[in-house]
């Protein structure tokens, strides 16, 4: 008895090794073929071929939105009249937008209302017969979920990537809280612009070194503490009226709040493998996330799922391997809101 069980254990051991070094050969050849042909990356041909109904539908109700010759951002047509909602930070300061829906050329597109909590512009082009999206009931989207997004694009073809949701819906708060963009010194109770950081509202606003700043928002500041506390409520993307002497002179300028942690942190070893991603990645009340390869230019777009149905609108690239969208909850209410105020 006791050499049968020996046998058997032996047997068994004989059939674990003999599975094993079969995988380990076949994990050799995959390993040394180390990557797909072409046509099967995600990138691939055969790959986006599978997605043609999702392009059609991104074809004719995205948009594709230019500075000259240029491409700095998609986005999702609302409405048969010609309004397009795209990401704010990308299009703002840019003037002679020109947008292509389908193959449909519109210069001279104007951005008529814009929210700065969702980092959101709504533009309007001269059109009445666009094809507006169609909306998923929510955006309740299990981790692995396939979606499918504007890819690159050629002049008058949409073309589509596709990948998965990779992580649960959640609030984006504004890295380090929000900021004017200027570093500030205490002279004789006054706050005086030591330095401008680039790319900051402050810097777009026009504010300059020397400036000295004497309210925000109606009230007086002299000190750093003040300004603070006066800052706690608000957030990265709001628009604060910010009055100032300049050579005697009394300014009153409207600065758009910075994330601070965006303004001044140095790149992470994340962000300095990401290549290129957006101006504003922080500072939204709620996203989903996806892992389809993107890059700032490429925001504002629609995120549909596999029946051609809008989950969410592109608003981030956060880093290589994440991008966030606006749910579409909250995009259906910003269209339908801003569309009105547009309208009044």
């Amino acid at each position: 008895m006791e050499k049968m069980k020996r046998s058997n254990s032996s047997l068994g051991s004989a059939e674990f090794l003999t599975r094993l070094l079969a995988a380990l050969l076949c994990f050799g050849t995959a390993f040394s073929q180390q990557s797909l042909e072409t046509d099967f990356r995600t990138t691939g041909a055969r790959v986006v071929a599978v997605f043609e109904p999702q392009r059609q539908v991104i074809q004719q109700s995205s948009a594709v939105i230019y500075q000259g010759r240029k491409e700095i951002a998609y986005g999702v047509v609302v409405s048969a009249d010609g309004y397009i909602l795209t990401k704010a930070s990308e299009v703002e300061e840019v003037s002679n937008i020109v947008v292509r829906v389908d193959k449909k050329l519109f210069k001279d597109a104007k951005v008529v209302v814009t929210d700065a909590n969702w980092d959101v512009a709504l533009l309007k082009v001269d059109a009445t017969e666009l094809v507006p999206v169609i909306y998923a009931s929510d955006s309740k989207l299990d981790q692995g979920t396939w979606v499918v997004v504007n890819g690159v694009t050629s002049r008058t073809r949409r073309r589509v990537l596709g990948g998965v949701i990779s992580a649960k819906a959640r609030e984006i708060p504004a890295a380090g809280g929000p900021a004017l963009g200027v570093q500030l010194k205490t002279d004789e109770d006054r706050l005086e612009v030591q330095a401008v950081s680039e790319g900051s509202g402050a810097e777009e606003a026009g504010m300059k070194e020397g400036d000295v700043i004497t309210s925000v928002e109606g009230k007086k500041v002299k000190e750093i503490k003040a300004l603070v506390e006066l800052l706690k409520e608000k957030k990265a993307g709001d628009v604060v009226k910010v009055s100032l002497k300049r050579d005697g002179k009394k300014i009153e300028l409207d600065v758009k709040l910075s994330a601070k942690g965006e303004l001044f942190a140095n790149k992470s070893r994340n962000d300095q493998m990401s290549g290129d991603y957006s101006k504003r990645r922080s500072g939204f009340p709620r996203v989903i996330q996806h892992d389809i390869l993107g890059a700032s230019e490429t925001m504002g777009g629609p995120v549909i799922d596999l029946e051609g149905r809008v989950v969410g609108m592109n608003i981030a690239r956060a880093n290589r391997a994440e991008t966030f969208a606006i749910p579409v909850e909250e995009l259906k209410n910003l269209a339908e809101g801003m569309v009105a105020q547009a309208r009044k």
